[in-house]
């Protein structure tokens, strides 16, 4: 089987692993089936899109939407790499994830409109899925409404008119959504279960998530949440777009 290739941007090794790890037990993937690349230790190299089965983008401490002179010169290079990269895997419709960065990558590069309007605290929400949601083959397995982890500082507040909406959350409007037929993109994270989300609050608790002294009673709360459904969405895309 031809690999996927995960393009990640967490400088921390402990999280960045965990996140890794994640994506290998929700995708059934063995580490033969899931190529790493930290952009945040190294600039992109060439990458020929006919070597892998897709690309998965994972979650980021980046918030695209800051101001430029807020960026530091490794965000701005990471997301101009992405964005090149962008611009041939949805000029081939090629079978693309992205989970949280994703809005941020993806629709930004769609031209979608992402800002502070609709950014959600850390913690889990209730997800619906709509019309074409229920219809999307990365959705078959999942029910109308569905428990997921999310935190974010940013999202997408207008949404491309040739993009098609999937799910929604009352706080966020756009929670998933695919471009062509192959591109894929969720503002909750479908890699994380309860243990998941606990290393990320002990990481980012000093990132301006939430205050720190909440970490505790964050990781008590979102310990009691069944996320399963959600983690459905990372192994669908890898069983449908595996190719050898």
């Amino acid at each position: 089987m031809k690999p996927f290739l995960l393009i990640a941007t967490r400088a921390e090794d402990d999280t960045a692993d965990a996140e890794y790890e994640q994506f290998l037990r929700f995708g059934n993937l063995d580490e033969s089936e899931l190529v790493r690349l930290r952009l945040e230790q190294r600039p992109m190299p060439d990458i020929n899109l006919d070597d892998f089965s897709g690309i998965i983008v994972g979650g980021s401490p980046f918030t695209g939407s800051d101001p430029d002179d807020q960026k530091s010169d490794t965000q701005k290079r990471v997301e101009q790499e992405i964005s090149t990269l962008l611009d041939e895997v949805v000029v081939r419709d090629f079978p693309f994830l992205g989970a949280c960065y994703g809005v941020g990558t993806l629709l930004s590069h769609q031209g979608a409109v992402i800002d502070s309007t609709y950014s959600e605290p850390v913690g889990a929400v209730m997800i619906s899925l709509t019309e074409d949601g229920r219809q999307d083959p990365l959705l078959a397995e999942v029910p109308d409404t569905f428990g997921a982890f999310v935190g974010h500082k940013e999202a997408c507040t207008v949404f491309p008119a040739h993009a098609v909406l999937l799910a929604s959350s009352p706080t966020c409007p756009v929670q998933m959504f695919r471009l062509k037929n192959n591109l894929y993109g969720t503002q909750f994270h479908p890699e994380l279960d309860a243990p998941g989300i606990a290393t990320r609050i002990r990481t980012y608790k000093d990132f301006g998530y939430f205050e720190p002294d909440q970490a505790d009673s964050l990781i008590a709360e979102t310990s009691q949440w069944d996320v399963s459904d959600a983690n459905r969405v990372v192994a669908a895309f890898t069983a449908r777009y595996a190719t050898r």
